[in-house]
């Protein structure tokens, strides 16, 4: 049941959410109108997350200083369902504040607990990627009842920061890449004392719109127009807007389609899927390649990461420990040459490039690297491998 009076009218969601974006975009300039859309839908959905099965992430990440993260953080602490800042709280704190019902968490600069100085944040670290999905409690043993309990991690979270966060995070987030505001974008000054209260009084609205009917948004299954994680990540929202109706179900796949194509386009490619695309370039059509020649590949590419992955870029050993996730391992290979050296076979990558990161077929008219017509390859190596010979291209 609603909470309202009796003698008020029944509240209408696709008001409410019109003006939760009005306020938004009066006290910051967002990117597009898509991601105006979808930090709408994201505050919403804070007040229905006992509904919920994922706990979607808010990412409001800029370039540089002065971009408005802030200032976000603060008008969606004002909307938000019962907001809890982390700012200089611990993680026991935290833990202890999660309940079946939720606060929302807020942390701002997220350098200091995902940044690469960042230290004793583990349990946090932790917490956050946890937390995204309902039954995944951290467990820990207390020593006054000698028992071990769990403890809920399932709760909504707004990061803000400069830069990227780390792939496990953006990977079930809402990414919003602020900027500065560019010569005649205008915003009104956002005064707590002035102008929390009517924000906090919309939360109360949009709290009782939303909770009036919770079984109705728990049993949602909306059609989505993304898969898997991404649509783990949007459901929610787009629940939210199909529950409001009128033009807000449009508008939120619209936002689904934008957001998550802008990271496919620019998000931060993790680390391990980094390598074995390099590694693809680097064998060009090479059957196989000592450890030492791939090494020198990779880090012969002045824009990628090798060179300075570590204090002495990237080893045999830290490359070895990243393919072996993909099960990938290197071997004692015997080049036609008669000499032997640790190395890899072309053939154990082909299964993971066609997983992570296929390739995308050349247009029509052209051929592929290597291929009669395309562009030249790398030179080859002249190598046979242990599990039968590998000759090159035009090797007798």
């Amino acid at each position: 049941m609603s909470n309202l009076p009796d003698d008020r009218p029944p509240l209408d969601g696709a008001a409410l959410l019109d003006t939760l974006r009005a306020a938004l975009t009066r006290y910051v300039v967002l990117p597009t109108p898509q991601a105006a859309d979808a930090v709408t839908l994201w505050i919403a959905a804070t007040h229905a997350q006992p509904a919920w099965p994922h706990a979607p992430r808010l990412v409001i990440r800029g370039p540089e200083k002065r971009c408005g993260k802030s200032r976000l953080l603060d008008v969606t602490e004002a909307t938000c369902h019962s907001p809890f800042i982390t700012v200089n709280s611990s993680p026991a704190a935290v833990y202890r504040s999660i309940t079946d019902d939720p606060p929302t968490l807020l942390v701002d600069e997220a350098d200091t607990i995902f940044g690469p100085k960042a230290e004793g944040n583990e349990d946090l670290r932790g917490l956050f990627n946890a937390g995204h999905q309902r039954n995944r409690p951290a467990m820990r043993y207390d020593a006054n009842t000698g028992r071990v309990e769990a403890i809920p991690t399932f709760a909504m979270a707004a990061l803000a920061g400069i830069g990227a966060m780390p792939d496990t995070i953006e990977d079930r987030a809402v990414v919003i890449r602020m900027r500065r505001r560019g010569p005649g974008e205008t915003v009104s000054p956002f005064r707590h004392r002035r102008d929390r209260p009517a924000l906090r009084q919309l939360a109360a609205d949009l709290a009782a719109w939303l909770r009036a009917d919770l079984a109705t948004l728990e049993s949602a299954e909306p059609p989505m127009p993304v898969e898997d994680r991404a649509a783990d990540t949007w459901e929610p929202l787009v629940a939210v807007a199909d529950y409001a109706g009128a033009h807000w179900p449009d508008r939120a796949r619209a936002a689904v389609l934008a957001l998550t194509a802008d990271a496919d386009d620019n998000g931060q490619m993790s680390t391990r899927l980094r390598l074995l695309t390099d590694c693809r370039t680097a064998f060009g059509a090479d059957p196989a390649l000592p450890t030492a020649v791939l090494l020198d590949r990779l880090k012969g590419d002045p824009e990628a990461p090798w060179q300075d992955y570590g204090p002495n870029g990237l080893t045999a050993m830290k490359l070895g420990t990243i393919l072996r996730e993909y099960e990938i391992r290197s071997g004692n290979i015997r080049f036609l040459d008669g000499s032997q050296a640790k190395g890899y076979q072309r053939a154990d990558f082909t299964d993971a490039w066609a997983r992570y990161c296929p390739e995308i077929a050349p247009p029509e008219g052209e051929n592929a690297p290597g291929e009669p017509g395309g562009r030249p390859s790398r030179p080859s190596l002249v190598i046979a491998g242990q599990r039968g010979t590998a000759r090159n291209r035009g090797t007798a």
